[in-house]
């Protein structure tokens, strides 16, 4: 067996500690810059090389494509006498495909890096379930996700046809064959996709001058919540109406609420706002008409106010009416398909949490249902039916999700256990990365792969864990032991990357989270340069001054690549990138979720502004989403700061932070002066200068020359 020999002199104690242990659930906790993927390597080839342990045996699991790449990369290189490999990895003119190609080549090539299991989380149970799964599942299955193909992926072949996003589009549009669905879809998204009725009124962009502000079922606007429930009922049994129709019977013109032509009677619903109707009512006493009065009271008891409108229009429409409108979703969202597709976005999130959450429709609906607020009881009405057809349908389509791929394989796992008692046997070492990521069904996975006998070896950085929007449980990593019988615990501390004023502030600001595994990273790089944080006045001073400083950075000798920006949400980088555009600069752009793992000589990092639009970003979802999962505003701040953590350490030399003079964010305040140097423009003083005479402190005007009072020269 060819391999390379372990180079353990190279690592340092800690490292070297991970590396030779052999107890059965080892939890390393590897700081940002500690080499925690050089340990995880170096694990990997130490039992190969020196413990004779075979490398079928083996399994790492990766969290994505490119990390699992990286890893056989490198194994590749370490095992490789020539720079050839190395060179075709960097070669710029070559593509995806070929790198691909060499890859898959080299690995071949050696028979122990062949041999091992190193596989994303998806890509481990796409291969279980194809090659075992078929009393689970159909084993000719093909994966939904966002994308019809994803280039350059293992699984691309395998891709449905058809996106999720197509497959709930299109279910959608069968359940509103049925009418009363079709409504109740039709409401809550006129309600509260497009009317927004659930937010307060100060809070929306535009109120209508006329005052009609509730959009009907059949796309007319009235004034009042209860007009619109009084239209909405004349909408769904198919009677038509007119709304505040123009009438004059005798002595002035009116407009009184509803008139139904079938019935001959005019409806006035009556409120607290509601003018005196006692003129109008005189008017259609003396014209012979027939007016109905509704009442605000009777809209509290939704069935009552039915009941009272049936009675009302019901038995006046001639014994001729019929009921011959068709409803049809095309005509019906004719004008709604973007807020249709926001709807239908959020469905497939909800659908992303119950399955990574564990839980079942039903369940989840019932819990809907006592939740005191008609918007979060309106939607999921919509919304389980959806998810339920979707369910169904993938299942008869053979199609299965991304987590769809590893639930199936946890219950392959659970209802065989002659297949879970094969990977059992067949795996006695399993080294997982990026530990801090994991989610339920992860870790469900994980622990039915594992005996007495194997060796569990995950690598991660609880400050760095910044998935929970995702699913993602940091608690899996902070409390391991919870998790994990009788671990132990390993913390690299030493930081490789960054120099010692870039790791000192990064220490203390993760120092104010309280959920968390203490630790305390200490710098290898030594350097006198101070983190610079720069307070503009204005956007257009932090432009200005972060394009002096990268064309600074290149005529010392920097490239385009040594140089990153961060930043929390893309549009924060909109405006830098037209001014360096216009510049002549074409800088590193990443938001800071998109960086990990990344450096970088250099990394601005923007937007650091305290509330909406900077960052720290709380954003407490949706209650919609917390009927599910719910959140809490303390642990979101914490992830906020693991995100600010994430940012800093991606820094090896300098590191600029850029803020707004008199809106700094409060994660700046957490990084103590020593580790800055803080700069701004000056404000220009509101006060002119008082000039006065030397001579007897008389105050002067501009212009003078002499001093009028004691006539000294004034200079």
């Amino acid at each position: 067996m060819q391999t390379t020999k372990t180079d353990l002199g190279a690592l340092n104690d800690k490292q070297r500690e991970a590396v030779t242990s052999e107890h059965k659930r080892l939890l390393v906790l590897a700081g940002a810059g500690s080499g925690k993927t050089k340990t995880l390597l170096q694990k990997l080839i130490y039992l190969i090389e020196e413990k004779g342990v075979s490398p079928s045996s083996i399994l790492a699991i990766t969290f994505t494509k490119n990390a699992t790449n990286e890893m056989i990369d490198r194994l590749i290189v370490t095992a490789e006498d020539t720079k050839v490999y190395e060179d075709i990895l960097f070669d710029k003119y070559k593509s995806k495909a070929d790198k691909n190609l060499a890859r898959y080549t080299y690995a071949k090539k050696y028979k122990w890096i062949d041999s091992l299991t190193i596989k994303t989380f998806h890509g481990l149970c796409y291969s279980i379930l194809r090659n075992y799964g078929v009393n689970e599942f159909d084993n000719k299955f093909k994966i939904i996700g966002e994308e019809k193909k994803e280039e350059d992926d293992d699984l691309s072949k395998y891709i449905a046809s058809e996106t999720t996003f197509e497959v709930f589009h299109k279910l959608l549009i069968e359940l509103c064959d049925d009418t009363t669905y079709l409504l109740d879809l039709k409401k809550y998204i006129l309600d509260y996709i497009i009317d927004k009725i659930h937010l307060d009124k100060n809070q929306k962009f535009q109120l209508p001058k006329d005052g009609k502000y509730y959009t009907t079922l059949n796309g007319n606007k009235v004034r009042s919540k209860s007009e619109q429930y009084i239209a909405d009922w004349l909408y769904r049994h198919s009677i038509p109406f007119e709304y505040e129709p123009l009438l004059n019977i005798k002595d002035f013109d009116f407009r009184p609420d509803f008139f139904i032509p079938d019935a001959n009677i005019y409806i006035e619903h009556v409120s607290n706002k509601s003018f005196s109707l006692q003129n109008k009512e005189r008017q259609f006493e003396k014209g012979k008409f027939l007016l109905v009065k509704t009442f605000e009271s009777m809209t509290s008891d939704s069935a009552l106010f039915n009941h009272t409108l049936d009675k009302i229009i019901k038995n006046r429409l001639p014994a001729t009416f019929k009921k011959n409108r068709v409803l049809v979703f095309k005509e019906e969202f004719n004008h709604y398909h973007e807020d249709v597709k926001d709807f239908i976005f959020q469905v497939i999130r909800i659908t992303d949490m119950i399955k990574v959450e564990n839980t079942d429709t039903q369940s989840v609906l019932e819990k809907s249902q006592k939740d005191p607020h008609e918007r979060i009881r309106s939607f999921y009405k919509v919304a389980i039916p959806v998810i339920e057809k979707y369910i169904h349908y993938c299942i008869n389509k053979s199609y299965l999700d991304f987590n769809d791929l590893i639930s199936t394989t946890i219950s392959l796992f659970k209802n065989q256990t002659d297949i879970v008692h094969q990977f059992q046997k067949k795996y006695q070492y399993i080294l997982v990365d990026e530990f801090q990521d994991v989610n339920n069904l992860q870790v469900d996975l994980i622990k039915l792969l594992l005996t007495d006998q194997t060796q569990l070896f995950c690598v991660g950085d609880d400050w760095q864990s910044i998935y929970g929007f995702r699913g993602s449980n940091v608690s899996y990593i902070i409390e391991f032991e919870n998790y994990f019988t009788n671990p132990k615990t390993i913390k690299l501390n030493l930081n490789y990357r960054s120099t010692q004023n870039i790791v000192g502030a990064s220490n203390e600001v993760i120092k104010h989270n309280k959920f968390k595994v203490d630790k305390e990273i200490l710098a290898s790089k030594i350097s006198e340069q101070k983190i610079v944080v720069f307070a503009g006045s204005h956007i257009d001073d932090n432009l200005n001054y972060c394009t002096s400083k990268i064309q600074e950075l290149l005529k010392d000798g920097l490239k385009n690549d040594d140089i990153l920006f961060l930043y929390r949400r893309s549009k924060m980088f909109s405006p830098y990138f037209s001014h360096f555009k216009n510049a002549g600069i074409y800088v590193q752009g990443k938001t800071i979720h998109g960086s990990k793992g990344l450096e970088a000589k250099v990394v601005f990092i923007l937007g650091l502004t305290e509330g909406s639009g900077g960052f720290p970003d709380i954003w407490l979802e949706d209650r919609i989403f917390q009927v599910i999962k719910k959140a809490n505003h303390d642990l979101l701040l914490e992830e906020e700061r693991r995100l600010f953590y994430v940012a800093i350490t991606r820094a090896k030399d300098k590191l600029f932070l850029i803020t707004e003079k008199g809106n700094e964010s409060s994660f700046l305040k957490e990084i103590p002066d020593n580790f800055t140097v803080r700069t701004s423009l000056p404000i220009k003083s509101v006060v002119d200068k008082i000039e006065l005479c030397k001579s007897c402190s008389s105050q002067l005007e501009k212009l003078w020359k002499l001093c009028p009072y004691c006539g000294t020269k004034i200079e």
